[in-house]
């Protein structure tokens, strides 16, 4: 599976999870099974998964750090979802280059989130990258 589409998969799962309180192990194994990703061979999609449910308070903080007047318990699902997934991979993860995490992220808030919600993800993402290459 193409990173992008596993981008994808995993903001739909953190945002069901999101809405269902429920963020367990056995959540994941059934979203992957009700997809048909294959648990062995999907490295990327687990390791994203572990930061997010590892991370989640400091991810949270940052995005409501960043978010401004915005916290993670008023932004859209969607966009937290997306926000969540690209934290942890540009932080805890570092699976890929910070551009290209950003920019999926982007595109994905362009295609499932709202009218601004390329714009507002590129803002923290960003904010978030500069502060931390600052250090």
């Amino acid at each position: 599976m193409k990173r992008s589409k596993a981008r994808e998969l995993l903001m739909q799962m953190f945002f069901e999870m999101d809405v269902q309180k429920d963020f367990s192990e056995e959540k994941k194994e059934k979203f992957m099974k009700n997809n048909g990703i294959d648990t062995e061979k999907e490295t990327f999609f687990d390791s994203i998964y572990q930061a997010v449910c590892t991370h989640r308070e400091e991810i949270d903080s940052m995005i409501n750090k960043y978010g401004k007047k915005w916290s993670v318990s008023t932004m859209g699902k969607v966009d937290v979802a997306i926000l969540r997934l690209s934290a942890a991979e540009l932080f805890f993860s570092k699976t890929a280059p910070e551009s290209v995490a950003i920019n999926e992220a982007v595109e994905l808030g362009k295609k499932f989130g709202g009218e601004n919600s390329g714009k507002f993800i590129n803002g923290i993402l960003g904010s978030m990258v500069r502060e931390k290459n600052e250090e």
